[in-house]
C-alpha cells in the first residue's frame, strides 16, 4: 500500500508528489494523461519567490526591466520577473519523483472510499489504488474533493499571442506586468470591465502579448479579449506577422475552499490556492509544497494515524487560521478591484505601487503577516484619491462578510 496517492500531474501535483517523496513517504501518482505530457499554459514568477536557487535553471526567460503602465506614467518595479520553461520545470520535478520512487498510474479518478486506515480510489476503467492518504491536485474542478457550490465565481481570462510583429509591441528587453492604458477604447468601453496588456520580449524577434481581464463574473469572453488585443496593437501601428502560439486562459480566482473536514486534502487549484490579487499559483505551490508535505509525513508517522487525522493535519498546514484571515482580506481586495472602471483601476495601481516596496511585494506574494496586510490596506484607503476611495467604501458595504470571516479566521 502507498502512503500517499496524488491525483493529478500538473505543476501542483508534481510539486507535492516530489515534496512528499522527499520526506521518505511511499508516493504514487494518478494522472489522466502521461506525466510527461507537456504543460500548455505559460507560468510566470517573481525571482525572489523561488524557494531554491536551482529552480532558476527551470526559467526560460527573466527580466530586470519590469514595469506597470497607467495613463499617467510608467512605473519601474525594480523586481526581477521570470517565465518558466515548462519542459525544464516538468523535467526537474519528474526527476525528483523518479529518484525517490514515485510510481505513476494512468487513469481518471472516479470515486474515493475512505476506510479506517486507508482510502481506496477507483478510476473510470475500474483500477483501484489504495493509500493511507489521498491528495487531490487535479485542478480547479477537482476529481474527488467536495467544495460548496457557488454561482458567483470570478474568473481571470486572457488571450495571448507568441509571435513576430512588424515592430516591437513593447520596448525591447522589457517585461510589462500590466498596461491598463485604454486610449484605444471609446469612452463607453472604458466604463466596461477594464483589461490590461501583459507582455514580454522573448528575444530573437519574438514577443508574447496577452490581453487580460484580472477578474470578472462569470469571466470576460475570450473573443472580447482577442478584439481588444488587436485594437491595442493597431493603435500602436503594430501588425502580427507570424503566430507561433496562441494562449487562451480562463480560470477561477475566488473559488470557495473545499470542505476542510474531509479525510483527504487538496493542493493547487483543487485547494483554491490561486492568489486572489494576481491569479498566480505556481510559485506558491513550489514554495508551500515542502511545508505541507512535512506536516503530512509527521501525521502519518504518528501512532494510530488514519486518513482523517492525516488530512486534518494537512489542512491545518495549508489553511491555518492565519492563512484563512489573509485569504479573506485578499478576496475583499479582489472584490474592490472588480468594481473599478478603467480610470479608477489605473489610479488604484498608481497608488498601490507607490507604497513601500516590501508592502506591495508582500501583497503580491502573500508573505505579509495578517497585521501587516491589514495595516497596508488601511494605508491604501487613507491615501486613496476620491474615486478609488468611493469604490472601496462601496465594496466595504457589499463585502462586509469577507472582512467578518477574516477577523474570525474562517474559510
Amino acid at each position: 500500500m502507498h502512503d500517499v496517492l496524488v491525483v493529478g500531474a500538473g505543476p501542483a501535483g508534481m510539486a507535492i508528489a516530489a515534496a512528499l517523496s522527499a520526506t521518505g513517504l511511499r508516493v504514487a501518482g494518478l494522472s489522466a494523461v502521461p506525466p510527461t505530457k507537456p504543460w500548455q499554459n505559460t507560468y510566470g514568477v517573481w525571482l525572489d519567490e523561488l524557494p531554491t536557487p536551482e529552480l532558476r535553471d527551470t526559467l526560460g526567460h527573466h527580466w530586470s526591466d519590469v514595469v506597470v503602465c497607467t495613463s499617467e506614467r510608467t512605473i519601474a518595479l525594480d523586481r526581477a520577473y521570470g517565465l518558466f520553461d515548462n519542459l525544464r520545470l516538468q523535467r526537474y520535478l519528474l526527476d525528483q519523483c523518479e529518484r525517490r520512487g514515485v510510481v505513476w498510474f494512468a487513469g481518471i479518478a472516479a470515486r474515493v472510499e475512505h476506510q479506517a486506515t486507508h482510502s481506496l480510489v477507483t478510476t473510470r476503467d475500474g483500477r483501484v489504488v489504495a493509500a493511507r492518504l489521498v491528495v487531490d491536485a487535479s485542478g480547479h474542478s477537482p476529481a474527488l474533493l467536495r467544495r460548496p457550490a457557488t454561482l458567483h465565481v470570478a474568473r481571470q481570462a486572457a488571450y495571448g499571442i507568441v509571435g513576430v510583429f512588424s515592430a516591437p509591441p513593447i520596448q525591447p528587453n522589457r517585461m510589462v506586468l500590466m498596461d491598463y492604458r485604454a486610449d484605444h477604447l471609446t469612452a463607453e468601453e472604458r466604463r466596461e470591465p477594464p483589461t490590461f496588456l501583459y507582455a514580454m520580449d522573448l528575444g530573437g524577434g519574438r514577443f508574447f502579448v496577452e490581453e487580460t481581464s484580472l477578474a470578472h463574473v462569470p469571466g470576460l469572453p475570450l473573443t472580447t479579449l482577442e478584439q481588444r488585443l488587436q485594437r491595442r496593437l493597431n493603435a500602436r501601428g503594430v501588425m502580427v506577422q507570424q503566430v507561433v502560439h496562441i494562449e487562451r486562459c480562463l480560470f477561477p480566482m475566488n473559488n470557495p475552499l473545499p470542505y476542510l473536514d474531509q479525510p483527504m486534502i487538496g493542493f493547487g487549484g483543487a485547494a483554491s490556492m490561486v492568489h486572489p490579487p494576481s491569479g498566480y499559483m505556481v510559485g506558491k505551490v513550489l514554495r508551500r509544497a515542502p511545508e505541507v508535505a512535512q506536516a503530512i509525513a509527521r501525521a502519518l508517522g504518528a501512532a494510530g494515524a488514519t486518513p482523517r487525522s492525516a488530512a486534518r493535519t494537512g489542512w491545518q498546514a495549508l489553511w491555518s487560521p492565519a492563512h484563512l484571515r489573509r485569504r479573506q482580506l485578499y478576496l475583499f481586495g479582489l472584490a474592490s478591484l472588480m468594481r473599478c472602471d478603467s480610470a479608477t483601476i489605473q489610479a488604484f495601481f498608481a497608488l498601490f505601487f507607490s507604497l513601500p516596496r516590501y508592502e506591495w511585494m508582500g501583497y503580491l506574494s502573500d508573505t505579509l503577516s495578517t497585521v501587516e496586510l491589514a495595516r497596508m490596506m488601511l494605508r491604501l484607503f487613507i491615501r486613496a484619491p476620491g474615486n478609488v476611495r468611493r469604490t472601496l467604501v462601496a465594496a466595504l458595504g457589499a463585502e462586509h462578510a469577507l472582512l467578518r470571516r477574516a477577523a474570525l479566521g474562517q474559510a
